[in-house]
């Protein structure tokens, strides 16, 4: 099982809005061939910069294969949904992790 993690610093003004599209960004993840779940976390340390808020996203995903066609097929429409709608008053990185 492959940690699809995605880690979220959202600006104040856009919080409420943007937790509500995530909500239906996230069922679409969980709807693409291989996506089993996802956990959501509010960052509390360290704190996050003043006037934002911090999310960070655990996809579980079947395997590397899977999250490979994601990132493939589909990563660059499902990123450009949430700037589109948000610009730049979000950011967010990414890492990938394998249970040991």
């Amino acid at each position: 099982m492959i940690v699809y993690e995605v880690n979220l610093e959202i600006d104040d003004a856009i919080a409420e809005a943007y937790r509500a599209w995530l909500k239906a960004h996230v069922a679409e993840m969980l709807a693409l061939p291989g996506f089993v779940s996802a956990e959501m976390f509010e960052r509390r340390d360290p704190k996050p910069t003043d006037g934002t808020q911090a999310l960070t996203l655990h996809y579980e995903v079947i395997d590397m294969d899977a999250l490979q066609r994601y990132f493939d097929e589909h990563a660059p429409r499902m990123r450009e949904s949430g700037l589109r709608k948000f610009g730049n008053a979000f950011r967010a990185t990414r890492r990938v992790l394998a249970r040991v």
